[in-house]
Formats: C-alpha cells, sequence, structure tokens
C-alpha cells in the first residue's frame, strides 16, 4: 500500500498548486454543462418515448388503462438518470485526459523526478486507441451491470469497481507517454495491475463525497502520474524490480 498512499499524498499536495486548481475547474464544470444542456433539452423526448412505448407494447396496456403510465415514466427518468451519470463521468475524465494531462505530467516529471529520461514510447495514435478501448469497456460494464442495480447493493458497490478500472485503464497510458519506452510501459502494466486498481478504487470512492468529487478526475490524473514515474524510475534503477 506504500507506493499507493505515496502517489495520492503527493497528488493531494500537488493538488493545491495554482495551475493546476485552476485547471481542476475545467473538466467538471464541462461535464455538468454539456450533460444538463442535453438532459434538459431532451427530457420530454424521453418521456414521450416511454409513454409511447407503453401505448405500443401491448402486453403494457393494462399500465395505462390503470392510470400508471407515470410509474414507467419515472421508471424511466431513473433510469435515464443511471446512463447520464457514467457519461458525465466519461465527459471529465476525457476533458482531463486532453486540456490536463499535457499540463499535469511535465508538471510532476520535472517537480519529482527531474533526472527521469523522456524516452518518448507514446504516441498520439496510442492514447487515442487507449481512450476508445477505455471508454469502451467502462460503458460495456456499466450497461451490463444495470439489472443489478435492482438488488440494492449492486448500485452501491458496482459503480465504484468499474470506475476504478476505467480511471486506471484510462490515466496510464498518458502517464507514462512522454517518459517510458513501449516495452517498459507493457512491463510496468502487467507487474502493477493490483496496486493500479486499488488506487483507482482508492480515488472512485472520493466519488461519492460531496464537493470534492468536483476534483476528483484532476487528482486522479495526478495520482496515476505519480505513481506511475515512481514505477518507471524504480524499474530503471540498476538491481529494482516492481516487486
Amino acid at each position: 500500500m506504500s507506493p499507493i498512499l505515496d502517489a495520492f499524498s503527493k497528488a493531494l499536495a500537488d493538488f493545491w498548486q495554482p495551475r493546476i486548481l485552476l485547471l481542476a475547474l475545467v473538466p467538471p464544470l464541462a461535464a455538468i454543462a454539456v450533460w444538463t444542456a442535453l438532459a434538459w433539452t431532451f427530457a420530454d423526448d424521453w418521456a414521450r418515448l416511454v409513454t409511447d412505448w407503453i401505448a405500443a407494447t401491448s402486453w403494457l396496456s393494462w399500465v395505462q388503462s390503470w392510470g400508471l403510465s407515470s410509474v414507467f415514466v419515472w421508471a424511466g427518468g431513473i433510469t435515464a438518470l443511471a446512463l447520464t451519470l457514467p457519461l458525465m463521468l466519461i465527459t471529465a475524465v476525457l476533458v482531463t485526459d486532453i486540456v490536463a494531462m499535457p499540463v499535469i505530467v511535465p508538471f510532476v516529471g520535472q517537480r519529482h523526478h527531474p533526472q527521469l529520461e523522456r524516452r518518448k514510447g507514446g504516441t498520439i495514435a496510442g492514447s487515442v486507441a487507449n481512450a476508445a478501448i477505455a471508454v469502451s469497456l467502462f460503458a460495456a460494464m456499466w450497461i451490463l451491470s444495470l439489472p443489478f442495480w435492482f438488488t440494492g447493493i449492486g448500485a452501491l458497490v458496482l459503480p465504484p469497481l468499474i470506475s476504478a478500472f476505467f480511471n486506471q485503464r484510462m490515466f496510464r497510458y498518458d502517464a507514462m507517454a512522454e517518459h517510458a519506452t513501449a516495452e517498459e510501459y507493457s512491463r510496468i502494466v502487467r507487474g502493477s495491475r493490483g496496486d493500479l486498481f486499488v488506487l483507482g478504487l482508492l480515488l472512485s470512492l472520493l466519488l461519492y463525497v460531496p464537493v470534492v468529487n468536483l476534483m476528483v478526475p484532476v487528482l486522479s490524473a495526478l495520482a496515476f502520474t505519480h505513481f506511475c514515474l515512481a514505477r518507471l524510475e524504480r524499474v530503471r534503477a540498476p538491481g529494482q524490480s516492481l516487486h
């Protein structure tokens, strides 16, 4: 747990640097603005879609005859919310990856690992591919998990686990793209999967804390950059390994 807590504590310390703090406002505000506008625009269309579906489904005709259509509309609203929340997270993380990571990686590298050689093993194409895979896997896992939300415990346990996977899958590539070779990246990912997931889980739990959850995307970017560059420095040290 020491490398995980070390990365987390350094991320917290760096978060309050003025330029990082300013960056932290961009992802959540962008995500909230985009999805609030879309929800406001299409809320009536979604309610109408649910009502029309009930009316067109023969085995649900009793719902309308008993005047219970509003129950399905309400359930449709809950479903829309369950789908909107991960979309907001994806938006915030993507904005962080595009806007904040180009600032965070050199900031952490120069401030904490000035002697770490930049071997530039990552590419723009690799970053885009990594983001596409991460978003696709996250979306698939979230959709597959929706039935378990009705168990109660599933709604509490599954979202942070899925978000933990998404965070580490999303940020680990760009955290090392500037400094690591492709071989070093693969070696660190293979040897640190468990630690990367635990760090992601720790950060995902902060999404449940009001106000604090707004800074999670940039805090995550900082934490994964700290963790990955520290691991890279360790890998390059003579006689050292990941374990």
